[in-house]
């Protein structure tokens, strides 16, 4: 809702030019999603969020101003209208033979626009976070998991047990959205890290760390025998002190009423991040035959979660997925979904494609530097890209897109992957969305391909 600078409950007319004030204003730029603010746009194009502790929005607030609203379409380095640009996009889309949508950084209207474009012209789907998104998905198919909500956390978990992570480093918020407001006593375990710091502020019953400097794979597979039942005294190929400090914890969790693990699966090392996340729930599995338990995963960030959640549900298969109906060439299946074949890096490095649409809605993400300059490259982006894709000059498509939540409405789905998000526009400039430029792509490409068919 917007609220003009003259109500009394709002900030005086010294403290903000001209400003227009949005409640319950919700932050696209992590995906806690946080919906307790109140964002104040300006005249000269710049928005601000009052007395926020969270230093990403701030940084990510930084990065809109004035020029926002001038920024031109770029096709080979020269300024062009939008549809010149959508024309010679649509051009370099039909004449690809394996393009590559990569970046996904959008929601998910851009999501459902996006997916038949994709379809239309045979294109492989990645995102931006896709390393980190991809280990959880594979523990997914592999074993399942038990997943928790923030309000399950706030409500009940009285004991919360971290692995390999201090979540304020990334997600500044997250201590408040957990445990701010609630007199629940908790005790907060941290293991394979330090403590973070931010923590001791929200005055949890007590803070442990465990086994700070330990290999984690090595940890995993000892905590994992314990909470099996294997007898410790069995376990001798384990450091005695480790093996004394999870049984330890395993007792902690047993005597709880409802214990969380909370990971970042962008935290944890790779290659082999999905056997980390495999035998965290399989920890937790274990747990529930005689208490309560569940996994917190902390990631999805720049709409990675709502891409992936989107993707699966039209196609059934997620992201890393080739889309193509009907298949474009013979023998050639309509999904083809290889989580290792159909890394954006991987693709690059190997030139196994041959066109990139590029989208990056909620920051000015670039493109991988890896891509050859040879390739045609389509940007959906942050108007903060339009000066590198004028400087790649040619074979070079640029549109300015809106970020959900600052120039648009959108739909997210939130970090406990259980809860959509409506966004509202907090300023509300004129730039198209994901989803209008996406559709009228693909409008193009069936115009285009109508012209083909009818031509003798």
């Amino acid at each position: 809702m917007h609220i003009s600078s003259t109500d009394p409950s709002s900030p005086s007319p010294s403290a903000a030019r001209a400003a227009a004030f949005t409640r319950d204003w919700i932050c696209p730029f992590c995906p806690l999603l946080c919906d307790d603010l109140v964002a104040t746009s300006h005249d000269d194009g710049t928005l601000a969020v009052p007395d926020t502790e969270c230093s990403r929005l701030a940084h990510a607030l930084t990065q809109y101003g004035a020029t926002d609203a001038q920024c031109a379409c770029l096709v080979d380095g020269n300024e062009v209208d939008l549809d010149a640009a959508l024309a010679r996009a649509a051009q370099l889309l039909a004449s690809a033979r394996r393009p590559l949508f990569g970046g996904l950084a959008t929601d998910v209207a851009g999501t459902r626009a996006l997916y038949p474009l994709a379809a239309a012209c045979g294109a492989i789907l990645d995102h931006l976070h896709g390393d980190a998104l991809t280990p959880a998905t594979l523990a997914l198919q592999d074993r399942g998991s038990f997943f928790t909500t923030l309000s399950e956390v706030r409500a009940r978990a009285d004991l919360l047990v971290f692995f390999g992570c201090q979540p304020s480093r990334r997600y500044p918020r997250f201590f408040t959205r957990a445990l701010a407001g609630t007199e629940l006593a908790r005790e907060l375990i941290f293991v394979g890290c330090e403590s973070d710091p931010v923590a001791a502020g929200f005055a949890p019953k007590r803070i442990d760390t465990l086994l700070e400097d330990a290999d984690p794979y090595d940890t995993l597979a000892l905590w994992s025998a314990l909470a099996e039942g294997r007898d410790a005294g069995a376990l001798r190929h384990g450091d005695r002190s480790d093996v004394d400090a999870l049984v330890s914890l395993q007792a902690r969790i047993a005597s709880a009423r409802y214990t969380v693990l909370v990971y970042e699966p962008a935290a944890l090392p790779a290659p082999h991040a999905a056997l980390l996340i495999e035998a965290l729930n399989r920890i937790v599995k274990a747990v529930n035959h005689t208490t309560r338990a569940a996994c917190l995963p902390l990631g999805g960030d720049d709409g990675a979660l709502t891409v992936n959640q989107t993707v699966t549900w039209l196609s059934g298969l997620p992201l890393r997925t080739r889309v193509s109906m009907p298949a474009r060439g013979a023998g050639a299946a309509p999904l083809d979904h290889d989580p290792h074949r159909y890394r954006t890096a991987r693709l690059l490095a190997d030139r196994e494609v041959d066109a990139l649409l590029w989208i990056a809605s909620f920051a000015p993400h670039a493109w991988p530097a890896s891509l050859d300059p040879v390739i045609p490259l389509i940007v959906l982006g942050h108007p903060a890209l339009a000066h590198a894709a004028k400087d790649r000059g040619a074979n070079t498509v640029f549109v300015p897109v809106a970020t959900p939540g600052i120039d648009s409405g959108g739909h997210l789905f939130r970090v406990d992957a259980s809860v959509v998000m409506p966004l509202t526009a907090a300023r509300g400039f004129a730039l198209e969305s994901v989803a209008s430029v996406a559709a009228r792509l693909n409008e193009r490409l069936s115009e285009r391909s109508t012209t083909r068919e009818d031509q003798p």
